[in-house]
């Protein structure tokens, strides 16, 4: 199937009141795991490459990139691929000259780490001249004042978004979709964050565009559901995947140590991978769904 734009993704999810769930991959065998899961599921997903494996691949974005895109072409889901995380604006000016080339339709600015004026003026930036070659841009709105007056990340648990800033900075960057603050956090290993599903609302009531959830490794099944149900859009998932992965990797050498051959050990590994992709796009694609159970 030919690779889907993020935009016509998203679209077509907002219309059903639905998300697209978003897959990162470190390896070929996440990208392999993550096609399968998605075939297997009957939905659509993006493959999303961020900015620290990029850097774990000596810095070349093209390789992996490439063969992400090859992996969604070769797939009978509709898949797109997306660049998440972009800090460096070395490789953000990067990802907007190769990006046709790539197959990426779609990619994150975060300069999130800035003050709130700096963020806004460099993803305003970056937005023009992405917009010019056709991509979707995703941003978050930088750093949401904490205890004491002090600045904790946006995806610290005790963060929140506030939905007239959250408007405000759409407006003045013109991005196409926003990561918000709700309640989860980046690497969790258990799932028991709890999102701020009544904020999420206010959110999407008063933001112009679509919603992404970062951090959705640490949320339940049934409380990823409601979120979408209340309004995210795109929701991302990383950790959730290199849990299943480690796991089978582990499990395999740990009866077998004699093991050398990574075949042995990383065709497990990719099928852990399908089998999370599967059941978190149930969930994610299908929200109504949990409505029943």
């Amino acid at each position: 199937m030919a690779l889907t734009a993020t935009a016509d993704l998203i679209m077509s999810a907002a219309v059903t009141g639905a998300a697209v769930p978003a897959f990162n991959a470190i390896t070929l065998e996440h990208a392999e795991g993550i096609a399968t899961g998605v075939e297997r599921s009957g939905a659509a997903a993006l493959i999303q490459i961020s900015e620290n494996t990029i850097r774990f691949h000596g810095g070349r974005m093209a390789p992996l990139v490439s063969a992400c895109a090859r992996i969604a072409e070769g797939s009978d889901a509709a898949l797109g691929v997306h660049l998440d995380h972009l800090q460096d604006p070395a490789l953000i000016d990067e990802a907007i000259a190769t990006a046709a080339d790539l197959g990426v339709t779609s990619l994150m600015v975060d300069t999130a780490h800035l003050s709130y004026r700096a963020n806004v003026e460099a993803t305003h930036g970056f937005t023009l001249r992405a917009h010019e070659v056709g991509l979707w841009v995703e941003a978050e709105l930088g750093q949401v004042g904490g205890k004491n007056g002090h600045a904790i990340g946006a995806h610290e648990p005790g963060a929140r978004t506030d939905p007239a800033e959250a408007a405000e900075f759409v407006a003045a960057t013109g991005v196409d979709g926003l990561a918000v603050a709700v309640g989860s956090s980046h690497a969790m290993t258990t799932r028991d964050a709890e999102l701020d599903l009544a904020l999420i609302g206010r959110l999407s009531g008063s933001v112009a565009v679509p919603l992404v959830l970062h951090g959705s490794s640490g949320v339940s099944d049934d409380n990823l559901g409601a979120a979408v149900r209340a309004g995210m859009r795109k929701v991302n998932i990383g950790t959730a995947l290199n849990l299943a992965y480690s796991g089978a990797v582990r499990a395999v050498l740990d009866g077998q140590a004699s093991v050398t051959d990574p075949r042995t050990y990383l065709a497990p590994a990719r099928e852990a991978i399908a089998d999370t992709v599967a059941e978190l796009c149930r969930v994610i694609t299908a929200p109504a769904t949990l409505e029943a159970r």
